[in-house]
């Protein structure tokens, strides 16, 4: 019995595919994806600047970088972009790709911590910080669905988690937490605002951004006409996180 004949004609045509099927994918709703990435990290920013005027705690990370920033005389936002970059260093020897959301959200959500901060009044009362307290939670968690939904690369944080787990041939989830407990320690041992909002923030992130990311999530297509569902790891709740 013999086999069908191949068809070499269609080969070229196929290795084009594919040779464009990275860049169609990068290329696709660009605009569109830049500014929903935008939205996303800029209210991501402003959200964690809610929780920290609350005085009821900050987010794990923002724990360790207000008390690296009162101990240095620096902003939170300026702490938070350093940090941010030092860890991309990180990347080098793990062989993770920077891509333009890493960089926009290292220097973007930095920048509108700071911006809120700036804006946002100190908590009078205790029924005004709970509700500083929930909003900031609650609107960080959407935002970070908006950002991941956006397609456009993890932060420096997600992408230290994932190259470890890859590196280390283990699961994003234990990873994630062994690395928030560290530093969420160091920030408590070191005067950070561990607090309240800080364990509800832990919490509740997670599953906020697992609902909304549906109904945020942009369909980017391949070449193919297939649609790019967002890494795993992202879609359980990784913005920063962001």
């Amino acid at each position: 019995m013999t086999r069908p004949a191949s068809h070499p004609a269609r080969r070229p045509h196929a290795q084009l595919h594919n040779l464009g099927l990275r860049e169609q994918v990068r290329m696709d709703r660009l605009p569109l994806r830049l500014l929903q990435m935008m939205v996303g990290l800029t209210g991501f920013g402003f959200s964690l600047a809610l929780l920290l005027e609350s005085g009821l705690g900050g987010a794990p990370w923002d724990v360790f970088h207000a008390a690296i920033a009162d101990r240095l005389g620096l902003t939170v936002g300026t702490v938070s972009i350093s940090v941010s970059f030092v860890l991309l260093l990180l990347w080098i020897p793990l062989r993770e790709r920077i891509g333009i959301g890493t960089v926009a959200n290292a220097i973007w959500v930095g920048v509108s911590i700071d911006l809120g901060m700036l804006v946002l009044p100190d908590a009078r009362g205790l029924a005004a910080a709970l509700v500083m307290m929930l909003l900031g939670v609650v609107i960080n968690g959407v935002s970070g669905a908006v950002y991941i939904g956006a397609h456009l690369s993890s932060g420096a944080r997600d992408g230290l988690m994932t190259g470890l787990s890859r590196v280390l041939s283990r699961p994003v989830g234990p990873i994630r937490v062994v690395l928030e407990v560290l530093v969420l320690t160091a920030g408590w041992l070191l005067g950070g605002p561990l607090g309240v909002g800080t364990v509800l923030y832990a919490i509740l992130l997670g599953p906020i951004i697992q609902l909304t990311l549906p109904a945020v999530t942009l369909e980017v297509r391949t070449v193919a006409g297939q649609p790019i569902a967002p890494p795993a790891h992202m879609a359980t709740g990784g913005a920063r996180e962001a």
